[in-house]
């Protein structure tokens, strides 16, 4: 109680107890302080073994305890008597997965290094087709695809052509949707490019790569002809098919944006030359139902000032509160995409309202699509909602991304009618 009073920045609890002893301590500090805590634990309590003293507890263990830590609010964690690399890495690798967003960036700064000037950007509107629309004040109209489990193409290429005959500007492809492992979006954008001729936006996360392996992506997506990305954080494994996978998270969404940025002004991560700067055209992903909306704000900006080009929304049912949102931000030259995601049931909204994270579904849309029987009546109903959604955002927005679930375009385009006939 008394350090909580004190000018003390943090309260930390270290040595002398392993995890589950330090959690319980947490636990009744939390009671009397809302000051940051730092821990750092023993490896449990040590056996005289042999002439030594070991420490039982794994790294493994650990790794459990770190997640509780966090959930308990704890900010700063270490290890103590009887850790090893392998106790931290297993800390830090949970952090990683715990963290829904991992809220750091390396600030890669766009100099010159030496006195000749670096070579002149892209003009914003030459970099794709979707950058020349936006800036010349036409609508666009998006549709998600979500990349294969396998190597079939049969049925991205047939959606891709239908969707290309309706006049859809471009496919937007998710990097490993929900920790999902799947083709790689850069592999299926390349695909559709060559043998469809459609325009796509390759989502591109932090998750799996290393800062490395990023530059090298990005510079061969720019060599095989890429021109749309958006930058996102991504999803952390633990809540996808394979949670025990590592994380990255070198950096975040806005780190990505800087290193894009730096590609697209000729030089690399290191400020090294690279020849030809690229012309990616860079969007973001925003979430105006954040629990946080103060820190989502701040980070848009950031974003921003990185070098985001657009804006694209997370699914949209609610669009006072998509308005509300707007007044607080502050969006720049950033053209705005709607996120728009037509219900195909009743148990798919009921899913997106309580499983899936950023998307917020009023209790009004679940009572609409729960008062038909039918399955058939359902879809109608979440077609009627979705095409609701799509003339409201209009007056606002620059255009729209239409997800297609389970693979149904055509129901992503009867979505879009509104804007694919107004061309």
């Amino acid at each position: 109680a008394r350090l909580d009073l004190s000018q003390a920045s943090v309260i930390g609890l270290n040595c002398t107890v392993g995890p589950k002893p330090m959690l319980d301590f947490v636990e009744q500090i939390r009671g009397i302080s809302s000051k940051p805590l730092c821990i750092m634990p023993n490896a449990g309590r040590p056996q005289y073994t042999d002439g030594r003293m070991i420490y039982m507890s794994t790294p493994e263990y650990f790794s459990v305890y770190t997640r509780r830590f966090i959930d308990k609010g704890v900010r700063m964690m270490g290890g103590c008597c009887g850790t090893t690399p392998d106790h931290i890495a297993k800390m830090a690798n949970s952090l990683a997965m715990k963290q829904t967003r991992i809220q750091h960036s390396i600030n890669i700064g766009v100099k010159p290094v030496t006195e000749e000037p670096l070579p002149d950007p892209v003009p914003a509107a030459e970099k794709s087709r979707l950058a020349e629309k936006l800036h010349a004040g036409k609508q666009v109209v998006l549709v998600e695809m979500v990349p294969p489990r396998s190597i079939d193409i049969t049925l991205p290429l047939e959606g891709a052509k239908l969707l290309k005959e309706h006049g859809v500007d471009a496919i937007n492809i998710p990097d490993g949707p929900r920790a999902s492992a799947r083709m790689t979006g850069l592999a299926l954008s390349v695909l559709l490019r060559n043998q469809v001729d459609i325009e796509t936006v390759l989502h591109y996360t932090c998750r799996d790569r290393n800062l490395l392996g990023m530059q090298s992506d990005l510079l061969g997506a720019a060599a095989m002809g890429v021109r749309n990305i958006l930058a996102i954080t991504g999803d952390p494994p633990m809540i996808g098919d394979y949670p025990q996978a590592t994380a990255v998270f070198d950096i975040d969404s806005i780190g990505l944006v800087h290193l894009i940025d730096n590609l697209n002004h000729g030089i690399d991560m290191g400020e090294k030359r690279i020849g030809d700067p690229t012309s990616f055209f860079t969007g973001v992903g925003m979430d105006p139902n954040s629990v946080n909306p103060e820190n989502e704000i701040h980070r848009l900006q950031l974003k921003k000032e990185a070098g985001a080009e657009y804006v694209i929304t997370q699914p949209v049912f609610d669009v006072e509160s998509l308005e509300a949102f707007l007044e607080k931000a502050d969006m720049g030259d950033m053209f705005l995409v709607a996120g728009i995601w037509p219900l195909v049931s009743l148990r798919n909204a009921e899913f997106m309202k309580n499983e899936v994270p950023g998307v917020f579904v009023p209790d009004s849309i679940i009572k609409r699509m729960a008062a038909f029987e039918t399955k058939e009546d359902q879809l109608k109903a979440g077609i009627e909602i979705a095409q609701a959604m799509v003339d409201r955002v209009l007056g606002f927005v620059q255009g729209i991304q239409v997800s297609a679930p389970f693979g149904r375009y055509k129901l992503a385009v009867e979505v879009a009618e509104a804007v694919l006939n107004a061309e």
